[in-house]
């Protein structure tokens, strides 16, 4: 007898609401798309022609619902939380481990950060929503998959011990690179969370006089000091965490990470993740030839996001003996 799906199986919530003061979910259906694209939202919009999704009317319900319903959908284990400083080989490391089916690789999915960053939801309630959300995203929709990876939004580390709260026993992994680098990159084609008052300052605990100080470049710098220290901060306090150095290579940091979440692949997945370190993290049709910046070319002072630099590379040489 054919096994009847449930009539959720493929939809996912993707967008938070606010209607007449209360806070809704709007879903998307994905039908056999997976998560292969570079970022969350490039997997959506393939998705958007569909019939379900191009008719006027929208699937939305309450956070209760979403709460619901996770229960009743099959979801693959959580391995790892990814945190990243931006412009650091994060887009590398989820294209290289989508490579895999047997990974489910959610990569800087929205609605994610939407309800980290909701006053609607006390805490213990945005625990329960967060994991449903979670296990939603991490939905079984292939036979052959077996593992869910979160690449978290940059400035999600500040929420890493709230992640911690909900995720007691997930391996966390800090990936970053380099402060010139990051920065040069971010020149050339700059970040949201880089531009002043984008993404709100107290996000990132920066007051206001500390914008008013600083020049529109130097705010970049300050972005980093702040994504720098909260790695410091978090793997001061936990265990159950890893560094990941860009600088080391690409290779060395799927090794590490791999190693790290204790996954177990076929010599023939391995080789795939590699392999697609020779194409472009956001454009697999376009060969990767290496990038590199040179500080005098940056006009910001680096001092301070330097010495924080040092300090993380220590702490990635603690971590090879912990």
């Amino acid at each position: 007898m054919e096994k009847t799906l449930h009539p959720l199986f493929n939809w996912i919530p993707i967008k938070l609401i606010e209607i007449d003061n209360e806070i809704y979910f709007e879903w998307i259906y994905l039908s056999n798309v997976p998560f292969a694209e570079p970022f969350f939202d490039e997997t959506l919009a393939k998705c958007k022609s569909h019939e379900y999704n191009s008719k006027t009317i929208k699937l939305i319900s309450t956070a209760e619902n979403v709460i619901e319903w996770s229960k009743e959908l099959v979801s693959v284990e959580l391995k790892s939380l990814v945190f990243h400083v931006s412009r650091c080989g994060s887009t590398m490391l989820s294209q290289s481990l989508a490579t895999s089916p047997e990974n489910i690789m959610i990569s800087e999915a929205p609605i994610v950060d939407q309800v980290l960053r909701s006053d609607a939801f006390g805490p213990d309630k945005k625990s329960i929503l967060l994991q449903a959300v979670i296990a939603l995203l991490g939905q079984k929709r292939f036979p052959e998959q077996k593992n869910l990876i979160l690449k978290l939004d940059a400035w999600n580390i500040f929420y890493a011990s709230f992640f911690r709260s909900v995720f007691p026993d997930i391996p966390f992994a800090l990936l970053y690179r380099k402060p010139s680098e990051v920065l040069k990159s971010h020149q050339k084609m700059m970040g949201m969370h880089m531009v002043p008052n984008l993404i709100p300052p107290s996000v990132f605990g920066i007051t206001s006089k500390e914008i008013q100080e600083i020049s529109f470049r130097q705010y970049g710098a300050l972005i980093l000091e702040k994504y720098f220290q909260g790695f410091l901060d978090f793997y001061a306090e936990d265990k159950n965490v890893t560094m990941l150095d860009y600088d080391k290579g690409m290779k060395n940091v799927i090794e590490r990470f791999i190693s790290f979440i204790k996954v177990q692949y076929s010599d023939r997945e391995l080789e795939k993740m590699i392999e697609r370190l020779k194409q472009h993290s956001k454009n697999k049709n376009e060969a990767f030839t290496g990038d590199s910046y040179k500080d005098d070319d940056l006009a910001v002072d680096l001092t301070n996001v330097n010495a924080l630099h040092v300090k993380l590379n220590a702490g990635f040489v603690e971590d090879l003996v912990r």
